[in-house]
């Protein structure tokens, strides 16, 4: 990471610069194509020249940089700050940086962009989701203008105003939402058994999964059987884990959802986030995945259409594994080139190689959850993958492993693996565990 640093060195808490924030630049609307991995949006922003790509997260307030990858960023106006959320300890210390240029295209444009420095190398999420990710981007990108999110097409639009939007508006259902301490929250029924309860919920999209409950502030709350301890992903402060399980429905307005995954993190991780009144949970990219949706923080407004993900079913990676990406190496292919001669009696053909070299990933195991199919077949933690069902692991992507191991109960999986300079061939079968019964 190669950061210039010009130190104030001030300590403060964190705070939300009023003048930050992105204009459109003669135009009505900008599209912005996304990547979409796990669940979760990353676009494209160049900040002081530098070009960098952020998770879009209306989960946190600030934008923030965590990683460079080598590129060389300036970055001025420089003071000390603590950062906090979910996770195991308290707070991590950072920096945080005004005065700075971002745009995104040519039409996008935030002079006065302030960023927030994670000064910890370890906190990186790009092992984790396969591709190189220097940051996270929240309030800022939401607040000023409506934001349409179309995750059939994997494209943002920008609208310079809701008046831009009034004959699209009309095929989508609305819901009130309130922006508190920078973040979005709307109320829908959870029903883990067989009673609504209105339970008031923050829109994270910088969460995959697809619903969050907090037992610890829901009164009575009694965890649905079967369920199974996991972990559930990281925060600012270290590991999440809780609890997955299955509730009978949800339901959003006239949307209603059949026995949706359910991640239920435990009372330390998070006895150290300051929560809004009455919150019980978050829904997450699995469930806003299924539609098309509108953001409009300035109105207190999200417009909703369901696409055609929407009655896809709600599996998680049922192999028990948790996987990384160690970097890349240079892998030799092999390419077959045909060759053809001619002369007045005959023609010959003959066939030759060239050698390519090309950088390709390398994928280990971060984790396995006990008693899971991965883990009865002998997998470890820090193994790494040759291949998988008969598939090089260095032709694979991270979100085409994950798509495997959620696919569908019953699948088996054959993954060779190296182990101390050692290959081994295991096998398992994905399995459900926690398939809802009445």
């Amino acid at each position: 990471m190669k950061i210039k640093l010009f130190l104030l060195g001030l300590f403060l808490s964190i705070f939300v610069n009023a003048q930050n924030s992105f204009e459109l630049i003669n135009t009505k609307k900008v599209v912005i194509p996304f990547q979409f991995i796990n669940n979760l949006i990353f676009i494209p922003i160049n900040v002081n020249g530098a070009d960098l790509t952020f998770l879009l997260d209306t989960g946190v307030a600030e934008t923030i940089l965590f990683s460079l990858d080598n590129k060389e960023l300036k970055l001025g106006n420089v003071e000390k700050v603590k950062f906090s959320g979910l996770g195991g300890s308290l707070s991590i210390d950072g920096l945080k940086s005004d005065r700075n240029t971002a745009r995104i295209g040519d039409a996008v444009i935030n002079t006065s962009m302030s960023l927030y420095l994670i000064i910890d190398e370890d906190f990186n999420i790009s092992p984790h989701v396969g591709i190189p990710v220097n940051g996270i981007i929240g309030y800022h990108f939401f607040k000023n203008h409506p934001i349409a999110i179309d995750y059939a097409s994997k494209k943002i639009t920008i609208y310079e105003s809701t008046e831009v939007l009034k004959k699209k508006l009309r095929r989508f259902e609305e819901f009130p939402i309130t922006i508190e301490k920078y973040k979005p929250y709307l109320y829908a029924d959870v029903e883990m058994t067989n009673e609504k309860k209105s339970s008031k919920l923050l829109i994270d999209l910088g969460n995959s999964d697809a619903i969050w409950l907090f037992p610890t502030l829901i009164k009575n709350f009694v965890y649905n059987r079967p369920n199974i301890e996991d972990f559930l992903g990281r925060g600012f402060n270290g590991d999440i884990y809780g609890k997955r399980s299955r509730i009978h429905n949800f339901y959003l307005g006239d949307f209603k959802f059949e026995k949706p995954l359910t991640a239920m993190p435990d009372e330390f991780s998070i006895q150290h986030v300051n929560l809004v009144e009455n919150r019980k949970g978050s829904i997450g990219g699995e469930l806003m995945r299924r539609f098309t949706a509108i953001f409009d923080y300035s109105n207190g407004k999200l417009y909703l259409r369901k696409n055609r993900n929407f009655d896809d079913p709600f599996h998680f990676n049922m192999s028990g594994l948790d996987f990384k990406q160690d970097g890349l190496e240079w892998k030799e292919d092999r390419v077959r080139i045909e060759t053809q001669k001619s002369n007045s009696t005959h023609e010959v053909y003959a066939d030759s190689f060239q050698y390519k070299f090309s950088l390709k990933p390398i994928f280990s195991i971060a984790g396995v959850r006990k008693d899971s199919p991965a883990y009865h077949a002998g997998l470890k933690k820090d193994d790494k993958i040759i291949s998988i069902n008969g598939n090089q692991a260095s032709d694979m992507t991270m979100e085409r492993i994950l798509e495997l191991m959620r696919s569908y109960e019953g699948r088996n999986i054959t993954m060779v693996i190296e182990r101390k300079n050692e290959k081994l061939t295991l096998n398992f079968t994905l399995e459900d565990p926690i398939p809802y019964q009445e």
